[in-house]
């Protein structure tokens, strides 16, 4: 049966596709509202070399495995667009994607401030649509084709524009420290992740590359550098935070999952929400975890030239993984640093002069012709400027000292008729928003009512003290937000609301000691 209700999804990435799907098997009819001109969000534009950052099985649609074609452990960006291609037409999801239209606004009225503010639950009930009968969002949205605008009213929005594409985060610099006196070219990861093959070949063929940045955009277009130039021209990476970059996701022979992404690996660490008895076992079980993050680290140590190159990180390789702070090495990248065709280049600050760049404690500088940013986005800028309100945008992010105020990571407890997909992280960002898809439409849908919104408050606080207990007290650890290490305990938490088992394996020991994927939770709104 159709349902009336007015819903928008703002992006047709891989977090607005599932939205989209979820919504639709539920009755509702959403209108994706997508800028570019074809889904995929930050797979639409990657290096040609990028790959998954974790098996395939992991990152895939848990009602749409992988085809048989498929062979590699983690595809290709070119296989994954294939992929996400082929689950919007198995659903039938195309037709409800606007393309080319682009949200410049979204603005909640019909309600004050003041009296949201007021209310205990939210939205003034608990439920998806409480205040609708007078609150509704004024989404505005411009036509890429011939400039017009339009003003649509929804009685739900969902945001799924992603916090990792956009809004490039550029370095500042002193007066006449920055990019305006250096002489050659200075480009963000994003625009070079725009440019086709021969574009990439004709700006660095040949070329003094430097790259800035030491995760998983900064590797790939290192690689790529090396590839084309080889060591008569290295290209040379600045690298500000040194990070526990893998080359496989084994260490010993044994799969980290099993170290890190199971049942008895959340035993180690303390939850949001956890009992007394949970508590207790997080307490006695501790050193495991200790333990654990040192056999990994040895592992390392011993198959990549790690110490050679000044390049062990600080922090151990558990907070990498809690805070989602490392990445898959291409192949062969240390090969290619061997040879000389990549330098490593440790330091936390640099400036530029006029044919290159200067890196603190040197007095001979790096010459170059191009620099090239790998430093992220401003995802939280990105957020705000969604929003109309002043109101809004000064709270929807939280503060620099804080979390992202998310509620299960989906609602903020101050915005009502409104939630938001895709913006903290796990190892698997596909699995995950799936998950909470499901969990949003089984929300819109008269599944359940949230609780007060003190209790979601006092909820996102408790994770605000997890992430900064295991991701580390520096803001770009713990505002990323990343429910790695207990993915399986928050996935929980979703299908106890939606009423669902969350016990999904076969057996004791196997939900214990076998990591969760996607196809666990394969029918999960079947198997109450």
């Amino acid at each position: 049966m159709e349902k009336k209700r007015r819903i928008c999804i703002i992006g047709a990435g891989i977090s607005g596709l599932a939205a989209c799907k979820y919504l639709l098997e539920r009755g509702f009819r959403p209108v994706v509202f997508e800028a570019d001109r074809s889904i995929g969000g930050l797979w639409k534009s990657t290096p040609a070399s990028t790959r998954l950052q974790s098996a395939r099985w992991d990152y895939q649609f848990s009602d749409f495995p992988w085809p048989d074609k498929v062979k590699e452990v983690c595809p290709d960006s070119k296989q994954v667009m294939e992929y996400v291609e082929s689950y919007a037409q198995r659903f039938d999801l195309i037709r409800h994607v606007r393309f080319g239209e682009k949200v410049e606004g979204i603005e909640y009225v019909g309600v004050g401030e003041e009296e949201m503010k007021a209310w205990d639950m939210w939205g003034g009930t608990g439920d998806a649509f409480g205040c609708g009968r007078r609150g509704v969002w004024h989404v505005t949205v411009r036509q890429e084709e011939d400039g017009a605008v339009e003003v649509h009213i929804m009685d739900f929005v969902i945001l799924c524009v992603g916090r990792f594409s956009g809004l490039p985060n550029i370095p500042t610099f002193s007066k006449n420290k920055g990019s305006d006196v250096f002489n050659g070219k200075v480009i963000h990861s994003m625009d070079y992740s725009n440019m086709d093959s021969t574009a990439v070949t004709e700006l660095v063929k040949g070329k003094r590359v430097i790259i800035v940045g030491y995760l998983k955009s900064a590797v790939d277009i290192a690689a790529e550098c090396a590839n084309i130039n080889g060591p008569k021209c290295p290209c040379t990476m600045i690298v500000r935070t040194k990070r526990w970059n893998v080359s496989q996701m084994k260490v010993w022979g044994i799969p980290i999952s099993y170290m890190y992404l199971n049942r008895f690996s959340e035993l180690l660490l303390h939850k949001p929400g956890e009992g007394l008895i949970l508590s207790l076992l997080a307490t006695i079980l501790s050193p495991l975890r200790w333990i654990f993050s040192k056999f990994t680290e040895s592992y390392l140590r011993k198959t990549i030239p790690m110490k050679k190159y000044d390049m062990i990180p600080k922090h151990s390789f558990f907070q990498g993984v809690a805070a989602g702070l490392f990445c898959i090495l291409p192949e062969h990248f240390y090969d290619k640093v061997e040879e000389g065709s990549i330098i490593l280049k440790p330091s936390k600050t640099f400036e530029f002069i006029k044919n290159g760049v200067l890196v603190e404690g040197d007095a001979t500088p790096i010459n170059a012709d191009v620099v090239i940013y790998a430093t992220g986005f401003k995802g939280d800028q990105k957020l705000r400027n969604m929003f109309i309100s002043s109101w809004f945008q000064k709270i929807v992010v939280g503060t620099e000292d804080t979390i992202v105020p998310l509620y299960r990571e989906c609602i903020h407890p101050q915005i009502p008729q409104m939630a938001i997909i895709g913006y903290s992280e796990n190892l698997s960002n596909l699995y995950t928003s799936e998950m909470r898809a499901r969990w949003l439409a089984c929300f819109l849908d008269n599944g359940f009512i949230l609780p007060s919104k003190r209790d979601m408050e006092k909820n996102i606080i408790e994770w605000d003290n997890y992430y900064k207990t295991y991701s580390g007290n520096s803001s770009e650890c713990y505002r990323r937000s990343c429910i790695a290490p207990v993915h399986t305990w928050y996935n929980d938490q979703l299908c106890k609301d939606m009423r669902c088992n969350p016990r999904r394996k076969k057996g004791f020991f196997a939900d214990l000691f076998l990591p969760y994927g996607p196809i666990d939770y394969a029918g999960l709104e079947l198997k109450k």
